[in-house]
């Protein structure tokens, strides 16, 4: 098997990407696990998105739709990959011996960390409402592929938003209080609650198709 380090979610197969990840490394980890996720959900979008058939200017909307989902399929793979590459640095922060040094470098890691996980959940904050859409107009036998592509846009925005605000508060190891670290990076302190919302659009969108996609809970 590769080395875990020499993984990549472009460069290897799927048994050995997640072999990597199973193990106790940290890289590939979580955020990278998103970013796979969002890679899926752009996968289901574009699928479906094919199956689909629309005339006059929604034609022109669902092809954009398609392009788009195409293009961050790839974009996906390379923020995981980015991912993965900040976590190796924020594990080698935390093993340097105790001083300023060490300090310092994981406030750069932690900051690094909180940015790439914050690409990636603007990106999937963005793919909302091309699924959204789907979920009114697309193919109607392919709502079920609809939904799971919800689920895994939504692990993105989750994990994204939980690994921004962990890394957020790993500032405070530098000896930061919460409120100076709000008031030193207010882009990414937002961007926690952007994608909660982000998370309640996605739920409340699910929900609404769920009665189609499994019928027999109506029953």
């Amino acid at each position: 098997m590769e080395n875990s380090d020499e993984v990549t979610t472009q460069g290897s197969t799927v048994e050995d990407w997640t072999r990597a990840l199973a193990q106790s490394t940290g890289s590939p980890g979580g955020g990278a696990g998103a970013g796979l996720m969002l890679s899926l959900a752009a996968a289901l979008t574009s699928m479906v998105a094919g199956y689909t058939e629309a005339e006059g200017h929604e034609r022109g909307a669902l092809d954009r739709i398609r392009e788009r989902a195409r293009s961050l399929r790839n974009d996906a793979l390379e923020l995981a990959d980015q991912d993965s590459s900040a976590s190796r640095a924020f594990g080698a922060a935390f093993h340097l011996e105790p001083g300023p040094e060490r300090d310092a470098a994981i406030s750069r890691a932690s900051l690094n960390a909180a940015k790439a996980s914050a690409v990636l959940g603007k990106r999937a904050m963005d793919a909302i409402e091309d699924l959204a859409w789907l979920a009114a107009n697309g193919n109607p036998a392919l709502v079920a592929d609809v939904v799971v592509a919800f689920g895994a846009l939504r692990a993105t925005v989750g994990g994204a938003r939980t690994n921004v605000s962990f890394d957020l508060a790993s500032l405070t190891s530098g000896g930061n209080t919460m409120e100076q670290i709000r008031e030193e990076h207010p882009a990414l302190w937002a961007m926690v609650g952007d994608l909660n919302a982000a998370t309640e659009r996605i739920d409340a969108l699910t929900a609404k198709i769920d009665r189609r996609a499994a019928p027999t809970d109506a029953i």
